[in-house]
């Protein structure tokens, strides 16, 4: 595989059956303390964005999950940080229960409500469409 200019980053929208989705607050001694993201993380160079969010799912939730469609991806970079792509797919189904292994909290939460949350500024554009329902436009930041 050739070397990557930017990170890649992925995410899981799991959602219930009754359409709430599951959100994660990061611990207060984390970089971006207490924001609240979808689980998910960093792929590395010998993963595919789908086996990575398969391995971080298992290590912050321990579930199996089955990784359905991508639903959104797009660039953002943090001030003085090297550009990332967020990629979300959605996750309806999986195996096992939940366990909070890495965060403060975990919660399910309607999509409407996602915006009265303190999201990463990263995920803030792609909340307020998911609330509106809208998953699939790109937004690009810089």
């Amino acid at each position: 595989m050739k070397p990557r200019s930017q990170v890649f980053v992925v995410a899981a929208v799991i959602e219930r059956e009754d359409r709430h989705v599951l959100i994660c607050q990061r611990k207060s001694t984390d970089r971006h303390a207490l924001k609240w993201e979808f689980p998910g993380g960093k792929v590395e160079p010998d993963e595919s964005p789908r086996d990575a969010l398969h391995r971080e799912l298992r290590e912050e939730l321990d579930i199996d999950a089955e990784i359905d469609r991508e639903i959104s991806r797009y660039e953002y970079q943090y001030a003085g940080r090297t550009p990332i792509l967020l990629i979300f797919y959605r996750v309806h189904t999986f195996s096992g229960e939940i366990q909070n292994r890495i965060f403060e909290q975990i919660t399910w939460e309607s999509p409407d409500k996602l915006p009265s949350y303190d999201f990463l500024d990263g995920d803030v554009d792609f909340v307020r469409r998911l609330a509106r329902g809208h998953t699939q436009a790109s937004a690009g930041h810089s």
